[in-house]
């Protein structure tokens, strides 16, 4: 679908779904004039959605047969995008100091100088276009997982001696297993009866996992806190024609934490040929190639970075990760629904019941 509006001094044109077109209405005058400040004044520009992500709203923009990439942060989730910009521009410098070769898309500056733009309320940003690349939103074969495992362990790999404690929290208590475990207490105490009663069984069986919690707290003694991406689905990383893994993407949730965050979510979201909103459980299943791949593709980079406890935990990070979403869905599931976007009532029991089973299937992996 395309669409065309009159913007004051130039026509701008939106290819879109319904969805992002209200999205650009909303948000026109605003949107151009955050692209003024790039020097897009003079150039007719056409915008369209790029990706499928669920937090920030993500954008390309094509001007004199130049692409970008437009982002505008959602703050609400995001609560100081400062210090996003903090993280990256910090971490930029490092690279361009001591890893040069690396591929790391910056944010292109404003005429301002800024990296990241203010406009009223809302906060945007602009990167730069990397022709040739792709993003994969399903795993689909062993080399695709190996070479994402891979491109997230080598980011995590080169940044190996940059001082952690200069890198800035952005999502405070993100993957915080025993908060999460607190929160889930609570609900089934003064959650919604009705769906205390439903969840039940669901209640009952992750009550018996808590011994996740208590093995971590063990375990994360020989852990060592690292420059750590947070959010290692497969569409995060660049693949080029030949799909080969480029590099990693939306850096947002780049902060200091342990391996098993980055591995755990890789496991959670690759291991599986369904979603987490699939509805039948039947199909939940693990498949032993993708997870033969995930250690050799995150090994290939960091095997002599991590120490012998880590590399006996990365079965234990699937688990960590898989039960920590089972809570959260849960949770928010007898709190009605106050966090997760829900297409039907019972979408969040059925996401925590669809990760329970992914849970169950890892405990039975030796």
């Amino acid at each position: 679908m395309h669409c065309a509006l009159q913007s004051t001094a130039k026509k701008v044109y939106f290819k879109s779904t319904n969805f992002i077109i209200q999205f650009i209405y909303t948000n026109l005058v605003s949107m151009i004039e955050v692209l003024q400040h790039y020097g897009f004044v003079e150039n007719t520009f056409a915008i369209e959605p790029l990706g499928n992500g669920l937090i920030n709203a993500t954008f390309l923009v094509t001007s004199n047969s130049k692409k970008y990439v437009l982002q505008k942060i959602n703050t609400s989730i995001f609560t100081t995008p400062q210090n996003i910009a903090y993280n990256i521009e910090l971490i930029s410098n490092y690279l361009q100091k001591n890893h040069p070769t690396y591929l790391f898309i910056t944010p292109i500056k404003t005429s301002g100088g800024k990296t990241m733009l203010k406009n009223g309320e809302h906060y945007f940003r602009l990167f730069p276009y990397i022709e040739n690349s792709h993003t994969i939103d399903v795993v689909k074969t062993p080399e695709q997982a190996y070479e994402a495992a891979k491109q997230f362990a080598k980011f995590t790999k080169v940044l190996a001696k940059l001082d952690v404690e200069k890198v800035k929290i952005t999502l405070p208590n993100f993957h915080n297993l025993q908060l999460r475990l607190q929160q889930f207490t609570v609900a089934i105490k003064h959650g919604n009866t009705q769906r205390i009663e439903e969840a039940k069984d669901l209640i009952t069986f992750l009550g018996t996992q808590k011994s996740i919690v208590q093995k971590f707290d063990k375990l994360k003694e020989n852990f060592k806190t690292r420059v750590t991406h947070h959010d290692t689905k497969i569409s995060n990383v660049l693949f080029n024609s030949t799909n080969y893994g480029l590099c990693v993407i939306d850096l947002d949730t780049v902060m200091p934490g342990y391996f098993i965050s980055d591995v755990g979510d890789m496991m959670r979201t690759y291991l599986c040929p369904v979603s987490e909103d699939e509805t039948d459980f039947a199909k939940i299943e693990i498949i032993p190639s993708f997870y033969e791949a995930i250690v050799e593709g995150y090994l290939s980079e960091m095997e002599t970075e991590l120490t012998k406890v880590e590399k006996q935990s990365f079965l234990f990070a699937g688990k960590y990760m898989v039960y920590m979403q089972a809570l959260r869905f849960l949770t928010d599931y007898l709190n009605d629904d106050i966090y997760y976007g829900c297409k039907y009532p019972t979408h969040n029991l059925v996401r925590a019941g669809n990760q329970s089973e992914l849970l169950k299937k890892i405990i039975l992996m030796k």
